[in-house]
């Protein structure tokens, strides 16, 4: 086994941030939140920022224990911020239970995150069903197929279970699933965080304030 204690030396030297990033005063940040993250977003595809929809999703377990994963924004709308997966995934079951989460997104090359966190609410039938639809087939038939993060035997299982639902696919004109589910959060907290080199990073929170928001400058 090798030693644990060369991590140091792996990670040593490595850059954090890029050499140049994008400017960020909060004396001119919009009142809400969501604007400045259509900002932060859009500036974001704008300069190549690898998969800048990409968050990472905290929940927590039957065990009390935080849980996380990264998955796609869907959509970000007055409510908030909208993922989705199946209700019977472990994710959908911890959200069933406590229907709270907290969000991450991650921008190395800008040097960025946003931080988001909520309540969370489901989406209608109607809405589940219209996000469903508009996932690639393959995407569809995994859903159909089983269980998220079931045990399987073999990849040749999910093969299999894959193709049979495919055809269905094909067979049946706009077949739904009865567990796909969009989740929203509703932020009660929002901050935005804009690194330094010499680590002394800008951090603007935003804080639920009655139907409004308070802008609070946290320490770096």
């Amino acid at each position: 086994m090798s030693d644990p204690g060369r991590i140091r030396d792996i990670v040593r030297g490595v850059p954090v941030f890029p050499d140049e990033m994008p400017p960020f005063d909060p004396a001119s940040a919009p009142e809400s939140p969501i604007e400045l993250f259509v900002e932060w977003l859009q500036r974001a595809v704008t300069d190549g920022v690898a998969a800048p929809h990409a968050v990472n999703l905290a929940t927590v377990g039957d065990d009390g224990l935080p849980d996380a994963r990264v998955v796609i924004l869907k959509d970000l709308t007055s409510a908030g911020w909208q993922v989705a997966s199946s209700s019977d995934s472990p994710k959908g079951r911890q959200l069933a239970q406590h229907p709270a989460a907290a969000l991450t997104f991650f921008w190395p090359e800008a040097g960025r995150q946003v931080r988001i966190r909520g309540a969370v609410s489901t989406g209608t039938t109607q809405e589940n069903d219209a996000d469903f639809q508009r996932r690639h087939p393959v995407a569809r038939a995994l859903v159909l197929a089983g269980a998220q993060s079931a045990v399987v035997r073999s990849r040749d299982d999910v093969d299999a279970a894959v193709a049979d639902q495919v055809r269905r696919l094909e067979a049946v004109d706009g077949l739904a699933s009865t567990t796909w589910t969009v989740f929203t959060v509703a932020p009660d907290a929002v901050e935005f965080w804009q690194a330094d080199q010499e680590r002394r990073h800008t951090r603007l929170r935003y804080s639920r304030s009655g139907e409004g928001w308070r802008q609070e400058l946290l320490w770096p």
